[in-house]
C-alpha cells in the first residue's frame, strides 16, 4: 500500500482552534460501513442511535505529559515534549534534536535545569532533571502542532471520564462526552467501560514511508481491566470502541471473537487495510490528518474508497477536523 492512498484535502480553515463551549453539541458524521450510507447528526443523538445491550469502551487515560520550553547556554531555543520517566531521567521529544549531545545543559523555565543524557534518533532525547519532582507541573499541557491557540482551560483536553495518567496526547474522540450524557446512555441501557492506551509518540508521529508497510511502530503500553474484559465476553449488543486508541488496545489483546484477555502490555498493533477485526463492531473517532496510522485503520475497518469519501463529505459540509474538531460514527 502507499502512503498516498491514505490521502485528501484537508483546507487549514477546518482545523478547529478551540473546543466547543458544550462537548456534546460538536457535529456527528455517521457511516455504515456496509451500505456505505452518510447522515449528518449531532453527537447528543448517541442516546437514540445507541440501543441497550450496547457496549462503549473508552480509553481513560490522562495527559500527563508537559511541554517544556527553554534555551541552551549559547542562547539557541529549545523545545521538549515530556514523554515519560525513569527516576530523574525524563524521555523527550525534542527540538531541534540533532545538535542535543550528551552532557549539553538546557535551562527551562521556571528555573529547571536539565544535562542531556542520551540523544536517541527519531528527536528522542533523553534529559536528567535537577528538580525532577517539578518537571510534571511546569511548563503547558502540550497541545498538537496544529493547534496554535492558547487553551483557557486545560481540563478541556482532558476526558470527563480520565484517570490514569501516562499520555503525551488526548484520546480526543472521548472529549465530546459530557457526564450528563453518560448518564442518559447507562439510563437507555447502553454499558460502559475502560482501557488504558498511553497515547505516545507511535500515535501522532506521522508516516513518511511511501510504502505504509515500512512504517516504524515502536510500542505503547495498553491494559484492559478483567472487569472490562468480562464486559465484553458478556455483551448481547454491538461493542463500540472510542477512538483508535481503544481500538488497538481491544485488538492487541483479542484472544477470540469478541474476547479479550486482561493484562497489560506493550503494543505494536499496526492496523492497516486486510485486518480481520475480532472485537470491534463499531467506533466513534475524530477526524484525523491525510497519511497517518489512524486513517489506515478507519480504512482497515470501513473500506479505503468509503473513508476517503466520507471525509471529502466532510469537508464539503465544514465540519470541524481533528482534536477540537467534530465526530465520526462508523457502524
Amino acid at each position: 500500500m502507499k502512503l498516498s492512498d491514505f490521502d485528501y484535502s484537508l483546507p487549514e480553515e477546518l482545523i478547529a482552534q478551540v473546543p466547543l463551549e458544550s462537548r456534546d453539541q460538536a457535529r456527528m458524521l455517521w457511516r455504515n460501513r456496509r451500505t456505505g450510507e452518510i447522515e449528518h447528526l449531532a453527537f447528543s443523538d448517541l442516546t437514540e442511535i445507541l440501543l441497550p445491550g450496547d457496549l462503549l469502551v473508552m480509553n481513560d487515560t490522562r495527559v500527563t505529559a508537559r511541554r517544556l520550553i527553554g534555551q541552551k547556554r549559547s542562547g539557541a531555543k529549545v523545545e521538549a515534549l515530556v514523554l515519560s520517566r525513569k527516576g530523574s531521567i525524563f524521555t523527550t521529544l525534542a527540538k531541534p534534536a540533532k545538535k542535543m549531545l550528551p552532557g549539553m545543559e538546557v535551562l527551562f523555565v521556571e528555573g529547571l535545569t536539565a544535562i542531556v543524557v542520551e540523544n536517541h534518533s527519531e528527536g528522542l532525547v533523553d534529559f536528567e532533571f535537577d528538580e525532577p519532582e517539578r518537571v510534571l507541573e511546569s511548563g503547558s499541557i502540550p497541545l498538537p502542532p496544529y493547534i496554535r491557540t492558547t487553551l483557557a482551560d486545560e481540563s478541556r483536553y482532558q476526558t470527563v471520564y480520565g484517570g490514569q495518567g501516562g499520555s503525551a496526547a488526548s484520546p480526543t474522540a472521548g472529549l465530546h462526552f459530557t457526564i450528563g450524557l453518560l448518564e442518559k446512555l447507562r439510563q437507555r441501557g447502553v454499558q460502559t467501560a475502560h482501557v488504558t492506551l498511553d497515547v505516545g509518540i507511535d500515535t501522532f508521529r506521522p508516516m513518511a514511508s511511501e510504502n505504509v508497510e515500512d512504517h516504524p511502530i515502536h510500542g505503547e503500553m495498553c491494559e484492559v481491566p478483567e472487569e472490562t474484559a468480562d464486559a465484553v465476553a458478556c455483551c448481547k449488543g454491538r461493542i463500540f470502541a472510542v477512538g483508535t486508541t481503544s481500538v488497538r488496545t481491544l485488538e492487541s489483546l483479542a484472544n477470540g471473537t469478541r474476547r479479550v484477555e486482561p493484562g497489560r502490555r506493550l503494543t505494536s498493533l499496526f492496523i492497516t487495510p486486510g485486518y480481520e477485526f475480532k472485537v470491534v463492531d463499531g467506533m466513534l473517532t475524530n477526524f484525523h490528518l491525510p497519511r497517518t496510522t489512524m486513517l489506515c485503520m478507519l480504512a482497515a475497518f470501513a473500506g479505503r474508497e468509503q473513508v476517503i469519501t466520507a471525509y471529502e463529505q466532510a469537508v464539503a459540509a465544514k465540519y470541524r477536523f481533528l482534536s477540537f474538531g467534530d465526530s465520526m460514527l462508523i457502524v
